[in-house]
């Protein structure tokens, strides 16, 4: 994981110390990476300052039954969209009882899901103030997607705990 993208522990170290520093939790919601997220966390010495736990929901029965994601959207348009995202995240924050979720669902290939090609991935982020949704288009080999998508959630997470403020 370090080799296919070698600042996801210098991302992660920050994201933890800055969420530590203004006393906030996190929680994780992950389909594409599948613990990666919340693993590279918590490889950070301290991390049980911040992070309350995750869900893995890789089938959308756990989407909607765990996280509270509504089976109408995921009917309607599939896993890998920003609207699911953002409820991913909503649902991580809730259920865990932390301040910020963050969520990953994409496609890591090797074949394309749900008529979404292959490198599509959404980050979805939640805060008290609301959630979103950030899209992404990535390319490369299956691990290669999954290390960029969980990058990207990290640097979602890290614009969210910095000292500027929440930004939703």
């Amino acid at each position: 994981m370090n080799n296919l993208h070698p600042n996801l522990h210098r991302i992660a170290g920050e994201a933890v110390a800055r969420a530590i520093g203004r006393g906030l939790t996190v929680a994780t919601a992950e389909s594409l990476t599948a613990g990666m997220v919340a693993a590279v966390l918590a490889d950070i010495p301290g991390a049980s300052g911040m992070l309350q736990g995750g869900v893995v929901s890789y089938q959308n029965s756990v989407k909607a039954d765990v996280l509270g994601v509504s089976r109408d959207l995921l009917d309607a348009v599939g896993a890998v969209d920003g609207q699911v995202a953002a409820a991913m995240a909503e649902g991580a924050r809730r259920i865990c009882g932390a301040d910020v979720g963050v969520s990953t669902t994409g496609v890591a290939g090797p074949e394309p899901h749900g008529g979404k090609d292959v490198g599509t991935v959404y980050v979805g982020i939640a805060t008290a103030d609301g959630s979103s949704a950030h899209p992404y288009s990535f390319e490369g080999s299956r691990p290669e997607i999954r290390a960029l998508a969980c990058a990207a959630a990290l640097e979602r997470l890290l614009e969210v705990v910095a000292p500027e403020g929440y930004r939703a």
